[in-house]
């Protein structure tokens, strides 16, 4: 996909290497994932998606987690509100699926990205995953509210 492509770039233009956080696209099938692509007149420009997590994986992950990855808006795009949106439904699709809590990593080199959670309600939390031990990643969550089966 070209938006992942694109992504990538962007990682290695940012820090020099793409992102080796080890991803199976299996993992954003539903009911335990979901992947969103964001269209303007036909074409591919915003993505993202979340996988499910749970306790015992990491020891900052909880039962009830999605992490979200591959959040990207085209750079010809940004600034439009698009990855508000993208965000927006990753929770509302994580927390129809139950999610409990929204959790993702990024880094010190994206601060446009930190503003977008951090203005979305995301506060800081421990590290984890493959970016634990690096002093530029930076973790964040936010709880979702999970409505009751009816």
């Amino acid at each position: 996909m070209r938006l992942i492509s694109e992504v990538q770039a962007f990682y290695r233009e940012r820090y020099g290497d793409e992102d080796v956080t080890p991803v199976d696209p299996a993992e954003f099938a539903a009911p335990l994932g979901f992947f969103i692509v964001g269209y303007v007149d036909g074409t591919a420009v915003a993505c993202g998606g979340w996988r499910a997590r749970a306790g015992g994986e990491d020891r900052a992950l909880a039962d009830g987690d999605a992490e979200v990855k591959r959040m990207y808006v085209n750079d010809a795009h940004r600034g439009r509100g698009y990855a508000r949106a993208v965000l927006g439904e990753l929770e509302r699709t994580a927390a129809a699926a139950g999610r409990r809590r929204v959790v993702l990593e990024t880094g010190t080199r994206q601060p446009e990205a930190i503003a977008l959670y951090v203005g979305a309600g995301y506060a800081p939390m421990p590290k984890f995953g493959a970016y634990r031990d690096f002093p530029s990643s930076r973790c964040y969550a936010k709880a979702l509210t999970v409505d009751a089966p009816a």
